[in-house]
């Protein structure tokens, strides 16, 4: 019988990160919860406040295919399968599926939920809202709807982990750095002001030769 503890240890980077909210938050669980929000908030299983990973790395990916496109790199086009790596019948993946991963690549980035370990301790903030016709610019007839959110005038702060393995380059933790920069708010409702945030983050081992490849990297 194999133990775990006789396994060997695969090392790894880990860069703690905290979000801290600057509006309410609202990100909807999609499904009843015995809240009176037709959308209310998701919690873990203990009833705390968390931002998913999946949300997290989507919103961070989308960043990173931004940076690199506005610093005129090659890479492929998701999520239309015929537009993704490998690219041109090959088996080469861009910089951003080497990272993420796709559906024959895994990704070398692992994150976690970010959660919120304040002890809240308060009643849910419900927050109403209407569906606004865009053809018209008015709102609908009988459209009325209730968001949950996080408590108002609160900085909570949401913490958690993104673990880069042994095989993910200088320049992907550099791009995840980078696009974290560029995620000013997170969850839905973000154009009336719900979750706008700031970011803190741990120390990664990075080089300055890592920079400059990075910038003057060749497609």
């Amino acid at each position: 019988m194999i133990s775990l503890q006789q396994l060997p240890a695969i090392p790894v980077d880990i860069l703690s990160v905290t979000a801290t909210l600057e509006t309410a938050l609202c990100v909807g669980s999609g499904g009843s919860s015995g809240s009176l929000a037709d959308q209310p908030i998701v919690r873990t299983a203990a009833g705390k406040l968390y931002i998913p990973a999946s949300q997290l790395k989507g919103r961070v990916r989308h960043e990173c295919e931004k940076l690199a496109r506005g610093l005129e790199w090659s890479i492929c086009h998701p999520p239309d399968p015929n537009l993704m790596c490998p690219q041109n019948g090959g088996d080469s993946h861009c910089l951003i599926c080497q990272l993420f991963g796709n559906p024959t690549v895994s990704s070398k980035i692992i994150f976690d939920d970010l959660v919120c370990e304040t002890d809240l301790q308060l009643l849910e903030t419900i927050r109403p809202g209407v569906t606004i016709n865009r053809r018209r610019g008015v709102s609908e007839d009988q459209k009325l709807y209730f968001l949950e959110t996080s408590p108002m005038n609160t900085e909570l702060e949401f913490k958690g982990e993104i673990t880069f393995l042994s095989d993910c380059s200088e320049a992907g933790k550099i791009l995840v750095l980078s696009a974290l920069k560029q995620i000013a708010a997170l969850g839905g409702s973000k154009s009336t002001g719900l979750g706008w945030l700031r970011w803190k983050t741990g120390e990664l081992a990075i080089t300055d030769e890592a920079w400059e490849k990075l910038i003057f990297r060749e497609n």
